[in-house]
């Protein structure tokens, strides 16, 4: 290898590469808190670019249909500005829909909890006391089974006169926390508008940065990236959240129907833990299964009974109709996506790592492709073997070739 100007260059960095990485090794402590330290500091506009990316997808429908067909300039710079307010005046429009709807029963339901919770379970234990009459280790359980509720309050009440101190500790730190947060969800706000009023230009710039700092060719390769992660994820979000709505929606119709207590309230709860992909809805049916099992164990069955029928038809007939094949991952890469996230990063990696993970799963399909077609390996010949009895599929457009003199293929 010749070395001039450009490969020390590389020698260099790669050196300096190895070096970094060998002291991150062996200083994994310092090394941790480094990366904190950098975390926190980037906190803020990491979640404005989340922030961005999320209001990007209402805003380009919204500004799609804003003067589809002027070619006035004054009109055009008008465009952008009216699709931001626009959608922020949606999104803070369903946030206060939601609170006053919501709020109201919300408190009214945690003070019936209040109220009925010792009150149903001395009625279950009432229940069951004739039916465990024969066994009186089981109705001896029964009889000492008593929760003095007074008793439970005097104690949270010393509870929290003895652990004063601590708990005002806790307490400040807990503020703290919480105001750092709201700091950085408002400068991040502010960065995701400016992030959505220069979009093309953020996007123009970025562009001319890979192209300028990495060969042509890598460039192109990550931009063909970034453009598959960026469809691939705005198609799963937004599919998600409108399959979300309808589900909470098909909830609260039919428990109206069916005169069942707590509709709005359970809707909005499933239509919110419909965002977990796979097991959010199942979440969603518990909370509505307990609150409903306070003020009536039948129609808590029935509730249950309804959920998977409701379950089944948006599975087999809404799911696919909504999202489809955009996010192109196949089922059994969706629970190990959704289970590596969740075990990772809680409820955020579920939702970010089903995305995540089918453009992994593009461009490890795409590289396989490729490489099989250099080798010259036809696909078909990897594709398992058609059952007994049963023709091996064509793929589709395939004709079979007629038989005979007459159907004989002519050369041409």
């Amino acid at each position: 290898m010749e070395l001039n100007r450009k490969n020390v260059r590389t020698i260099l960095g790669i050196a300096a590469f190895c070096i970094l990485f060998a002291w991150a090794l062996k200083n994994l402590h310092l090394a941790g808190e480094l990366l904190g330290v950098l975390f926190r500091f980037l906190a803020p506009f990491l979640m404005g670019g989340a922030i961005a990316f999320i209001l990007n997808l209402p805003m380009k429908a919204i500004e799609g249909r804003l003067f589809p067909h002027t070619r006035r300039p004054v009109l055009e710079k008008l465009r952008r500005p009216l699709a931001i307010c626009l959608t922020l005046l949606a999104l803070f429009g369903v946030l206060a829909l939601i609170l006053l709807i919501v709020l109201p029963e919300l408190i009214e339901t945690v003070r019936r909890l209040v109220v009925q919770v010792p009150g149903f379970f001395q009625q279950v234990q009432a229940q069951l006391m004739p039916l465990v009459g024969g066994n009186t280790e089981a109705a001896e359980f029964l009889n000492n089974l008593s929760l003095d509720w007074q008793e439970i309050l005097k104690s949270l009440l010393d509870w929290l006169q003895n652990g004063a101190g601590s708990l005002l500790s806790g307490t400040m730190t807990a503020a703290s926390s919480i105001v750092s947060g709201i700091v950085d969800f408002f400068i991040g706000f502010i960065f995701a508008i400016y992030v959505l009023a220069q979009r093309e230009k953020l996007s123009r710039q970025v562009k001319m940065i890979l192209y300028a700092a990495l060969p042509e060719a890598a460039a192109d390769y990550l931009c063909r990236v970034g453009a598959l992660a960026c469809r691939v994820f705005s198609n799963f979000f937004s599919g998600q959240c409108l399959e979300a709505c309808i589900l909470g929606f098909l909830f609260v119709i039919a428990m109206t129907i069916f005169r069942m207590p707590y509709a709005v309230l359970v809707g909005v709860l499933v239509a919110f833990t419909a965002l977990i992909p796979m097991f959010g809805a199942f979440i969603g049916c518990a909370l509505g299964a307990f609150l409903i099992l306070m003020q009536n164990p039948i129609q808590a069955l029935w509730f249950i009974v309804m959920f998977i029928v409701i379950q089944q038809l948006e599975g087999n007939l809404i799911y696919p109709k909504v999202v489809g094949n955009s996010v192109g991952l196949p089922s059994i890469w969706v629970l190990a996506a959704v289970t590596l996230g969740g075990s990772t990063m809680g409820v955020l990696g579920m939702l970010i790592m089903i995305p995540l993970c089918s453009v992994a799963y593009s461009l490890l399909r795409e590289s396989v492709y490729g490489r099989l077609k250099k080798r010259g390996i036809d696909r078909e010949k990897l594709a398992p073997a058609a059952a007994p009895g049963r023709e091996q599929e064509k793929p589709r457009g395939e004709k079979k070739a007629p038989v005979g003199r007459q159907g004989a293929r002519r050369k041409r």
